[in-house]
């Protein structure tokens, strides 16, 4: 018997091997239960995650989902894939990809809402039209091949630490870049290390309370109580996820090299080059947080403080777009984040970073009240991303584009409807018949 969902999720197998799976696995019986719920992103294995972008899509669908979006670290090599995945479950698809930038002026000595670097920020780019792609791909190599050799550096201090401690050393070729999909697009992250450096301890001591014995012998780590059970758990099958986070919080601030300009490019290049492929820029904002839905944040203040002043400095900047993560942040963040991007004119997009096994792919927070408007925002998106691949005009904030004078409000209205209608199935095949329905004002209210 074929085991199609370990071909679905294997990252060694060709994308058109994991679609074909994905199209001839068997279904369950009756559809899945819709949670109502979208998600746009979502990590596969182009950054870090457990996910192939066909299995990222099947667990979206699996979970109820009614649309489900990548997002990869200095990547959209998961693009094509994720759509072609989406359309095979008949689940609204979107893609885009995450990269650091730098800030100047006020805010360079400053934490944004990057807990590693002063004046570096996270951000993405979303609503890639396919025909920019390729030009996704050129713009983020020096972006990668950067990062890809600060990480090397990172990896001889892992070394210095892991030889110390009696553990064997890091081969970074066979156990980073060979576990990774860099030569295929993909991105090398700072996680791909400490899973590395995760992989040596689970080599030398095995699985279970021991764990926690050596991480404070050797890197006066101590896992928080939560954490510190889950690795006493030899059975856990989130375990080098759990072991990785610690790692994050207690191990990568001794070895972690500060990026340089040209991995961190200024925030204003990415946002005239999102500008110049018809995408989407968007400024991802963390917000002071008490505990992370990955558990590898502290609790830690960021951009809050100075809220305002930051919303004048993204206006200036070039941002379109607010992403942000209702399960994150706390009513009174949401309702102020949602209030400035009234007044300043950008737009709200949802989405739960989802990287590690242990992540629910459910956000029940966007059929709040207060999130719900987020539900049309991704079909917006999808839309926006559909259309504009056809007609770069229809792209949701090309100034030439026919429902320009209209408010931001009611296009993203107008788009949410054409999302909509959109044959989910064969996207591509009906977004000419939407784009006319679209010029022809039908979806207007």
């Amino acid at each position: 018997m074929i085991d199609y969902r370990s071909i679905i999720n294997d990252p060694h197998a060709e994308p058109e091997e994991r679609l074909g799976a994905l199209r001839d696995r068997e279904k369950p019986a009756g559809s899945p239960v819709s949670s109502g719920e979208v998600n746009n992103h979502i990590h596969t294995v182009y950054s870090f995650s457990p996910y192939t972008p066909s299995m990222a899509a099947l667990r979206a669908r699996e979970a109820g989902l009614l649309a489900a979006g990548s997002v990869d670290h200095d990547s959209a090599g998961a693009a094509e894939e994720m759509i072609a995945a989406c359309a095979i479950l008949g689940i609204g698809g979107c893609t885009g990809f995450e990269v650091r930038v730098s800030f100047g002026g006020a805010f360079a000595g400053r934490k944004i809402n990057n807990p590693d670097s002063l004046g570096l920020a996270y951000m993405a780019v979303q609503g890639i039209p396919a025909p920019a792609r390729p030009l996704v791909r050129d713009f983020l190599a020096p972006v990668r091949k950067e990062r890809l050799a600060r990480t090397g550096q990172m990896a001889d201090a892992a070394n210095a630490l892991l030889h110390e401690a009696g553990l064997r050393e890091i081969d970074f070729q066979r156990d980073v870049i060979d576990k990774s999909m860099y030569n295929q697009g993909g991105g090398i992250t700072e996680r791909h290390l400490l899973a590395a450096a995760a992989e040596k301890l689970i080599a030398q001591y095995g699985k279970g309370p021991v764990i926690n014995e050596k991480l404070a012998l050797h890197f006066g780590v101590t896992p928080p109580p939560k954490i510190a059970e889950a690795l006493s758990d030899p059975e856990n099958p989130h375990y080098l996820y759990d072991l990785l986070g610690v790692l994050k919080s207690g191990f990568l601030n001794r070895i972690f090299i500060q990026p340089g300009d040209k991995e961190c490019i200024p925030a204003e290049a990415v946002t005239a080059f999102a500008d110049s492929i018809g995408a989407i820029p968007a400024y991802a904002y963390l917000g002071d947080i008490a505990e992370s839905p990955t558990g590898d944040k502290k609790a830690e203040k960021f951009e809050d403080d100075y809220i305002e002043e930051l919303f004048d400095e993204l206006s200036l900047l070039g941002y379109r777009a607010l992403t942000y993560m209702p399960p994150r942040n706390t009513p009174e963040q949401l309702r102020r984040v949602q209030r400035l991007c009234a007044e300043r004119g950008f737009m709200e997009i949802s989405g739960v970073d989802i990287n590690s096994s242990r992540q629910s792919f459910n956000c029940p927070e966007i059929l709040q009240d207060d999130c719900r408007h987020l539900l049309d925002t991704t079909w917006a998106l999808i839309a926006h991303e559909r259309l504009g691949s056809l007609d770069p005009r229809f792209g949701l904030f090309s100034p030439a584009n026919p429902l320009g004078a209209l408010s931001l409000q009611k296009r993203i209205a107008a788009y949410a409807s054409a999302g909509k209608d959109l044959n989910l199935e064969k996207p591509e095949a009906s977004a000419q018949g939407i784009l006319k329905k679209l010029q022809e004002g039908r979806y207007q209210s």
